[in-house]
């Protein structure tokens, strides 16, 4: 049988570590993402699988939002901290059936996996890798829910975050036409093939700068333990429940939220320049320390590269934030899609 990574190649794509990289044209699938309907292989993304009677429970305990009412009819955005309140992950967190899955970079899975597990002791709860069990695809476009509609055969999610299920497959609704859809394998490909003839396929760049626009971050190797989760603002997107009780960190997400003590914020810019996750930046406002990092990167559809970085509030207000060193390249500071106090 026709792995998917062979199936993806045999329609085109580059494959790097099981990612997709591009179709063979990634400026004209940026083009394609700015204002047409587009198809992403989403396997720069992992997924854990926990399951038992147990697993909500525990998974509750560990992770800054509150799982209690956690259905299949909703995902759940969650930080896991360390013990200084800083964010070692952030993911989605779903329930299908019996599992709770939760999607994170695939670069992360194993390492948040081990640290989960280590965690377990005698709680009824196994934690596995659950990639090979869903292909994941994104869906975006003007022309996203018509097309999901007519290819799955069953009603999409109307809210955001909301879930709705088929025999082999669930859709998550991440925007007003944005979709993570998940699929069993032996039915992936002939709903890659139905979705491909109306979408422009596009590479993990293309779907990485749709989510640096939507102004999500993804904590990466290379941000690990940077972020309280209010410096990425997590708070903002659902990501953080303040009346849960207690998981590790929590006492230094509520004395920041509380104390008013975050000082640095996650803004939406554009760079004429290359950035990645991890870099860092400059202002003279600071001129003894690093003004923040860059914590997501992707190519702009028109050339240098749109970041979502965390920045002391300050330096953004001066006006004067710099890429990797003092006399930088500019960074020009954009609207996040969603109000920030």
């Amino acid at each position: 049988m026709t792995t998917w990574t062979e199936y993806l190649s045999s329609q085109g794509a580059t494959l790097v570590d099981a990612t997709v990289v591009d179709f063979g044209d990634a400026v004209a699938e940026l083009a394609a993402a700015e204002s047409h309907t587009v198809l992403a292989d989403l396997s720069q993304f992992g997924l854990i699988g926990l399951a038992g009677e147990e697993a909500q429970t525990f998974l509750h305990g560990q992770i800054t939002n509150d799982l209690r009412g956690l259905t299949d009819k909703a995902a759940v955005f969650a930080g896991y901290l360390s013990a200084k309140g800083r964010m070692l992950a952030n993911f989605l967190v779903m329930k299908r059936a019996e599992d709770v899955l939760v999607m994170l970079p695939a670069a992360l899975r194993e390492p948040i996996q081990k640290r989960l597990s280590m965690f377990i002791l005698r709680s009824k709860v196994k934690a596995r890798d659950a990639g090979p069990e869903w292909v994941r695809l994104g869906v975006n476009g003007p022309d996203a829910v018509s097309l999901l509609h007519e290819v799955l055969g069953y009603a999409l999610p109307d809210s955001l975050m909301g879930m709705t299920h088929g025999e082999q497959s669930f859709v998550l609704r991440l925007g007003d036409q944005r979709f993570d859809v998940f699929l069993q394998p032996e039915v992936a490909q002939a709903v890659w093939q139905k979705l491909s003839a109306c979408c422009k396929p596009v590479g993990a760049g293309a779907w990485d700068w749709l989510m640096v626009r939507a102004g999500v971050p993804m904590v990466l190797p290379q941000t690990q333990d940077h972020f309280v989760p209010q410096m990425a603002n997590m708070e903002l997107l659902g990501g953080v429940s303040f009346n849960k009780g207690c998981y590790p960190g929590q006492e230094i997400v509520a004395r920041s939220q509380y104390l008013g003590k975050v000082k640095r914020r996650l803004f939406l810019a554009h760079v004429d320049a290359v950035a990645v996750a991890g870099d860092e930046l400059f202002s003279s406002e600071l001129p003894d320390q690093a003004a923040g990092h860059i914590a997501n990167a992707a190519v702009a559809p028109g050339g240098g590269c749109d970041v979502l970085a965390v920045v002391h509030s300050s330096c953004v207000e001066a006006g004067d934030v710099r890429l990797k060193a003092r006399d930088g390249a500019p960074l020009a500071f954009l609207p996040l899609p969603y109000p920030v106090s």
